[in-house]
């Protein structure tokens, strides 16, 4: 498989983002993945500008990394504003390519009389402004991937990956022959099996323009993902990279037996860098010892699995929401008898298993429902609230919160 990044890439880069590792994780697991920078982009060496919008030495390219690593002939993954050149190169060198796959690509950006499938010129603006002006603060970050623009960790990495990736001189020209490109003569002359993915509620690409390509390209088949971020790597990763290996290999070996619904359960210390000073580091390392002991030995008694230890918090998996909710009780009164103050959130959902890690929405949900727990206090999800129907633990209502990162608002609950 090759694959060709969208608007800006960077090699190294990529890995330093947990939902893009997971992409080319989850492509490595059935095929032998061949990916590269753009000429004048990331590791490759830079080029004059007149060379970035030459769609003849674009196409050449794919033809050279694929010579370059042995490869006679490759399914063909593009992202973005590369589909338009990954679907020339399958036009004009079908004996190279076996099948197409297109995320989150068009034929032709801008609308025209005969193309209503495209955006307004007037949409063009603010990203041109966003590269002239802030290129390298993540500032068209906020215009392509919306559900996540509060997301401070992913901001940082993308403001980076601009910065490592191109120039504002480069960035600007590869956006503008990505906004120029019209590919609409060359559709009816793909043969490769085709695959075409969008989401249908993407604010920077409309699901029109993926819905002209099906038109368009022969025997094409179209799969309107749901979702509001144009990144493939941002939201779910996984409905992306079901629907290609499906594609490619006949069936999803993926997931079933990865993802389990499971109870997080996150621990954290109140106040602990305050008290840390008042008593001085080799009285704080002892108490902090005896912090983690007393965790430890909570969650053997009530059956939970401990994920990770970052400083003075925990997160630990639990098979049911009742024993998560008794541990985190029995965790938080047994730290008065040691003198500290925990905190806690809860929450139950499916998430993917990482080796001996979880990671998906149902992680961030607990996180963010820990943070936002007063001192003493045990959060839980409403998720978690109504699989307790019937018990005789109680809650008490915390109203609807915006959860950092979060899609939609979540109701919470303290244990009372």
């Amino acid at each position: 498989m090759v694959v060709t990044s969208g608007f800006i890439s960077h090699l190294e880069h990529q890995w330093a983002d947990p939902g893009y590792a997971r992409s080319l994780e989850r492509l490595a697991a059935f095929a032998r993945v061949i990916s590269f920078d753009k000429r004048g982009l990331g590791l490759s060496d830079p080029v004059p500008m007149t060379d970035v919008g030459d769609l003849e030495k674009r196409t050449e390219d794919i033809a050279a990394v694929m010579a370059a690593a042995g490869s006679q002939r490759a399914a063909l993954l593009a992202f973005s504003e590369s589909g338009g050149v990954a679907a020339l190169f399958a036009a004009t060198h079908p004996e190279l390519v076996s099948e197409l796959i297109l995320y989150g690509s068009w034929a032709r950006f801008f609308c025209a009389d005969d193309y209503p499938a495209g955006v307004p010129w007037e949409s063009w603006e603010p990203i041109v402004t966003s590269i002239r002006s802030a290129w390298g603060s993540a500032a068209v970050f906020d215009v392509i991937a919306p559900c996540a623009a509060n997301d401070v960790r992913l901001r940082s990495w993308w403001a980076e990956w601009e910065r490592l990736s191109a120039s504002p001189g480069t960035a600007e020209a590869y956006a503008k022959v990505a906004m120029e490109l019209d590919i609409r003569p060359v559709l009816g002359h793909v043969r490769a099996p085709t695959l075409i993915l969008h989401r249908r509620d993407d604010p920077f690409a409309p699901i029109a323009q993926a819905r002209y390509l099906a038109g368009h390209i022969p025997g094409s088949r179209l799969v309107e993902l749901p979702g509001r971020d144009h990144p493939h790597f941002v939201g779910d990763v996984d409905s992306v990279m079901d629907e290609v290996e499906e594609f490619l290999t006949g069936a999803r070996a993926h997931a079933d037996d990865d993802r389990a619904l499971v109870t997080v359960l996150f621990t954290d210390l109140v106040g602990s860098t305050r008290r840390a000073s008042e008593i001085g580091d080799q009285k704080w390392a002892a108490l902090l010892q005896a912090h983690h002991s007393l965790i430890r030995r909570q969650l053997e008694r009530f059956g939970g699995t401990e994920l990770d230890t970052a400083g003075d918090g925990f997160l630990a998996r639990f098979d049911t929401p009742m024993r998560a909710i008794r541990c985190a009780i029995a965790i938080r009164d047994g730290m008065h008898g040691i003198g500290l103050t925990i905190r806690a959130g809860i929450h139950t959902g499916e998430a993917v298993r990482q080796a001996d890690k979880l990671a998906g929405l149902t992680v961030h949900i607990g996180a963010r429902a820990a943070a936002l727990a007063a001192p003493d206090e045990v959060l839980v999800t409403q998720t978690v609230r109504d699989l307790m129907v019937g018990s005789s633990t109680r809650f008490a209502d915390r109203g609807a919160h915006a959860l950092k990162g979060v899609p939609n608002k979540w109701r919470l609950y303290a244990v009372a």
